[in-house]
């Protein structure tokens, strides 16, 4: 009975301040086309849909998380797939090395990445900013696929390759439906680790290209609507809840394998 009054009162801390986020997203905070302070109804969400510089913000964000997670994944596999099935000098020094790079705090390496990302022309793009992601969320991807692949017995792939699949076949008739658990788990840290992200979001938007963490900030001001910035924050929850809904048999057997 004390473990459950115990688990309660956690959830209801954890879940506290959501709550009270859902509900002022409802709720005018400030007087403006007719609704007065207090009133209950969908006019923040309306006038999130309404306005092209917030709508433009989650389109850009869906656009780079997308980026992320598919270059994280088309290139964390091959690398992962060497790493577990292959030994060469350094191999184990190389895969600490990523993470060590991924553990960089973001703000030592912006300015560099600020200039060549603006040689290359990709500041103000969402692309510019799903690229750099890539840069710090291969190393996660890599080190959880790797696990996963390295799980694999080396007999499963001497035996398909002697029924005469190639490597590449293998690799995606056989080896990927394997571990479908750990890419999902890697995928979505992927996405929250680009979602929330901040420092390289604010630094490569100057003029456009603005995603939804930057969007938010900018909607502090001196009179600020909190009604309108609960609503812009739940409705940015709306994707990480369809990925993890979408995901969460992957997630929990990826998690059990990964343990």
């Amino acid at each position: 009975m004390m473990r459950k009054l115990a688990l309660l009162a956690l959830a209801a801390f954890i879940l506290a301040p959501l709550v009270q986020a859902i509900i002022l997203s409802f709720t005018a905070t400030l007087a403006a086309d007719g609704n007065a302070v207090g009133s209950i109804g969908l006019m923040n969400y309306a006038n999130i849909l309404t306005t092209p510089e917030l709508q433009s913000a989650i389109l850009n964000s869906l656009a780079y998380v997308s980026v992320n997670i598919a270059l994280c994944l088309a290139c964390g596999l091959p690398a992962a797939y060497a790493l577990a099935r292959f030994n060469f000098v350094g191999d184990r020094h190389f895969l600490l090395l990523i993470l060590v790079f991924r553990v960089t705090p973001p703000v030592v390496l912006s300015l560099p990445i600020f200039i060549v990302f603006a040689q290359l022309g990709l500041v103000n793009s969402p692309i510019g900013i799903g690229i750099v992601h890539c840069l710090f969320n291969l190393p996660i991807t890599i080190w959880i696929l790797e696990s996963f692949i390295r799980a694999v017995p080396r007999e499963f792939d001497e035996t398909a390759f002697l029924d005469g699949h190639s490597r590449a076949g293998f690799f995606f008739r056989h080896l990927i439906p394997m571990i479908a658990p750990g890419i999902g788990v890697a995928a979505f840290f992927c996405f929250v680790f680009s979602w929330i992200e901040v420092v390289f979001a604010r630094m490569l938007t100057v003029t456009a290209g603005k995603p939804i963490t930057v969007a938010i900030s900018a909607m502090f001001g001196f009179q600020t609507d909190i009604g309108a910035v609960m609503a812009m924050t739940c409705l940015s929850l709306i994707p990480a809840v369809i990925l993890l809904f979408l995901l969460r048999n992957y997630l929990a057997k990826g998690f059990i394998l990964r343990s």
